[in-house]
């Protein structure tokens, strides 16, 4: 049921995970994302596929990651929220690369027509241990992400800068506006 497949993407630092973590508390199903449980699974096994070591292979990994998450998702009921997913890992790959694997791995495998787009998000970004890079990347990354899913047709709604229960509210607005799930 990849209509209640429903992702939030943007600018790293944006405020993702703190509205997924909002639609979670409302009981709703989410999938956490996964350059953050690559990172864990790689440092605590060991490996190479960080993105401050091998882009491409984290980049692979988070592909095949994505794909599991979708394929698991698709057997619930009712919407479930990701934290980036399969369009944010194939655009940064074929960004890197220059392999055009966006639109083969991405046009079969969808979600919901409306997208949420955190924007860049100055006050509250901040680097970490897993979140390295500086916000001239992640504004440079949510720019790519801007072209990347309007270009698979995709209807992008931007996240507005608000509490984290603001936006939950927005986007369970639009999507039960969109199709008259509840």
């Amino acid at each position: 049921m990849s209509n209640g497949l429903v992702m939030i993407s943007g600018c790293s630092g944006g405020g993702k995970s703190t509205v997924l973590a909002e639609l979670k508390a409302r009981g709703h199903a989410v999938v956490e994302e996964p350059g953050r449980r690559i990172i864990a699974e790689v440092t605590a096994n060991g490996g190479a596929a960080l993105p401050w070591v091998d882009l491409a292979a984290f980049l692979r990994r988070a592909i095949e990651m994505a794909l599991a998450d979708r394929l698991a998702a698709e057997r619930h009921q009712g919407w479930v929220f990701f934290d980036r997913g399969l369009v944010d890992a194939a655009s940064a790959l074929e960004a890197l690369t220059g392999d055009p694997v966006l639109r083969p791995l991405c046009m079969t495998r969808r979600y919901h027509f409306r997208m949420f787009m955190a924007p860049p998000w100055p006050e509250i970004y901040v680097t970490d241990a897993d979140r390295k890079h500086g916000f001239d990347t992640a504004v440079a990354e949510y720019d790519r992400l801007m072209a990347a899913f309007p270009a698979l047709g995709y209807e992008v709604i931007a996240l507005p800068k608000t509490s984290p229960a603001q936006r939950a509210d927005l986007m369970l607005a639009c999507l039960n506006d969109a199709s008259g799930m509840s």
